[in-house]
């Protein structure tokens, strides 16, 4: 794959959040894990929670659930330490999960000021696959590096509400639904047997030779095959065939701007926002293009 990654650096070094500059150091060898915590911790709040924008459209100070899918992930991406911001943000997540192990969308805050309207209008007494689902995805990579994660009682619960809810799944959900669901059992299946066998339920509403439109989204926008696959060694990638993990490749290699940064198909809800999404969307090209390109 043809990628410009001079380019790539000098537009994260332009443009990026300090955080995401820190994590492509990091994966480039250029930094340490520590290094990457320490800008992690810029959107941590006392109570163990991340708010701050880490989310870009969500824009509130208040540690929110989407705040710690977005830490899990920056997390799950380092090796081991000795940190206990996994466990306190598990904490966290804890005090905020239904008795089933559902986690709501969002949490109410009073600071709306550049947040979307779907982060504004959550319904914070409803539990949601979505949420939980992205969420336990990112605990399950984190959990295989960090013991303590992977006993702690927050991901059990959270675990068994997503086997239950993908269970009753018998018709298509809507694309970010579906994505987040097959994120999660792609993650967990190494631990949790359950979850593989449920890889080949909810895979059947997955297009494989093409993109799954975003029903109320963006115009034209878009989930390609590898959005619910985006890990190589999971097995979820396998359900797609060779010719199409190297199109998909090409495409996401094709994507670089001129600038030397790639972009989302969605709408970001402010200036800021989308640059920062610009900078999230280019660790993602760069991390699913590294074994051919870096």
């Amino acid at each position: 794959m043809d990628i410009d990654l001079d380019a790539a650096v000098a537009f994260m070094t332009t443009h990026a959040r300090v955080l995401d500059r820190r994590r492509l150091q990091f994966a480039l060898g250029h930094a340490t894990a520590d290094d990457v915590l320490a800008a992690l911790d810029a959107y941590r709040n006392p109570d163990g929670g991340y708010g701050w924008g880490l989310e870009p459209d969500l824009r509130s100070t208040t540690s929110q659930p989407v705040g710690a899918m977005c830490a899990l992930e920056v997390l799950a991406d380092l090796p081991d330490t000795t940190s206990r911001r996994p466990i306190e943000l598990l904490d966290w997540l804890a005090a905020h999960t239904f008795a089933g192990g559902g986690v709501p969308f969002a949490l109410g805050f009073p600071d709306t000021e550049g947040s979307a309207p779907h982060w504004v209008g959550a319904d914070p007494a409803v539990p949601t696959l979505q949420m939980t689902a992205q969420l336990a995805a990112q605990a399950h990579r984190l959990a295989r590096h960090r013991a303590d994660v992977a006993e702690h009682p927050w991901l059990a619960a959270a675990t068994g509400y997503c086997l239950d809810e993908i269970e009753r799944t018998e018709e298509a959900p809507h694309a970010y639904v579906l994505m987040f669901a097959m994120h999660f059992l792609d993650a967990a299946a190494a631990r949790v047997p359950r979850a593989g066998q449920l890889l080949e339920h909810l895979s059947r509403f997955v297009v494989r030779d093409g993109p799954t439109p975003v029903a109320g989204g963006a115009e034209g926008e878009v989930l390609h095959p590898l959005s619910f696959a985006p890990h190589a060694d999971g097995p979820a990638r396998a359900m797609f065939d060779a010719a199409t993990v190297r199109a998909e490749l090409s495409r996401t290699a094709a994507g670089q701007r001129e600038d030397g940064g790639w972009t989302v198909d969605f709408t970001a809800f402010s200036p800021a926002a989308a640059i920062e999404w610009r900078g999230f969307a280019t660790l993602q090209a760069l991390a699913a293009l590294r074994g051919a390109s870096l």
